[in-house]
């Protein structure tokens, strides 16, 4: 049996430190072709964005709300905004092809008036010096760093502005060695709720809620419709090697949830500038 016991800290940040037991980088293009099938490319779903959007209040807005989507994928999350909001929503992805899709998917719903899609990292946007009323990003900040995405922002936020973000935590404080090496490899910035909250007030905010997403925005939502996918990909792009390790990646982080999905989830955080 899986040892359930917590690995010490010191050992633990050794691990994550030792840049050898990281899986290498796989081969971008192949990883864009795959998830720009997806609605959504991490767990969620229209219920979850909804609840969070529920503590946000969107009243007393001068010239318009104005809403920053970071990392939004092909925008499953950017229409619902859309659909349940009057702002205009800009959606910033780093990758042309998911931006190409998001706009496909706009045009198509009729909303290219309200959502404007643009090709950039979220950590180096172009901004016009009107501040942002909010700053959403569904399982994305990771990409950057959770305290470093909340102090970048800052300044693009609006005084009085929200930042909603969900990101990777630990539900247990004792986990078995097996997913903590796995979450070191993978999401090294993965910590407690208590952690992540203390980093949302450090970097100027005020935190307002928080709360677990479902079983379901995993498994019906992200890892079904992902799975669906594997075996036209692979027969599709020729069962290259890249794409072979690709499914093998995803494949592997589809067994652990389902192995070790007690231990660990995504949780959504929304806060309130300060200053």
């Amino acid at each position: 049996m899986e040892d359930s016991k917590k690995i010490p800290q010191h050992d633990l940040e050794s691990m994550c430190n030792d840049k050898s037991i990281l899986i290498e980088n796989l081969d971008l293009s192949v990883v864009i072709d795959f998830f720009s099938q997806m609605d959504r490319q991490g767990p969620g779903s229209e219920e979850i964005t909804l609840k969070a959007l529920n503590f946000i209040d969107l009243t007393g807005s001068v010239g318009g709300l104005r809403i920053a989507d970071m990392g939004c994928g092909t925008g499953g999350q950017t229409i619902s905004l859309a659909h349940n909001t009057s702002a205009h929503i800009t959606a910033f992805d780093i990758f042309p092809g998911m931006i190409d899709v998001l706009q496909h998917r706009v045009r198509k719903l009729g909303l290219h008036k309200r959502i404007t899609g643009v090709v950039a990292s979220m950590d180096r946007i172009p901004f016009d010096g009107n501040g942002f009323d909010v700053i959403w990003a569904e399982g994305a900040i990771y990409h950057i760093g959770f305290e470093r995405g909340l102090n970048l922002w800052t300044e693009y936020l609006k005084k009085g502005g929200y930042v909603a973000v969900s990101d990777m935590v630990w539900l247990s404080d004792k986990r078995p060695a097996e997913i903590e090496r796995y979450m070191c490899d993978n999401v090294p910035e993965i910590n407690t709720p208590s952690y992540k909250i203390r980093q949302i007030e450090e970097a100027g905010y005020l935190p307002v809620a928080s709360f677990f997403l479902p079983d379901n925005c995993w498994t019906e939502n992200y890892y079904r419709p992902m799975a669906e996918l594997f075996e036209g990909f692979l027969k599709e792009q020729g069962q290259s090697k890249a794409v072979v390790e690709f499914v093998e990646r995803q494949r592997e982080e589809i067994a652990m949830y389902e192995k070790y999905s007690e231990y660990y989830g995504y949780m959504f955080f929304i806060a309130k500038k300060l200053n």
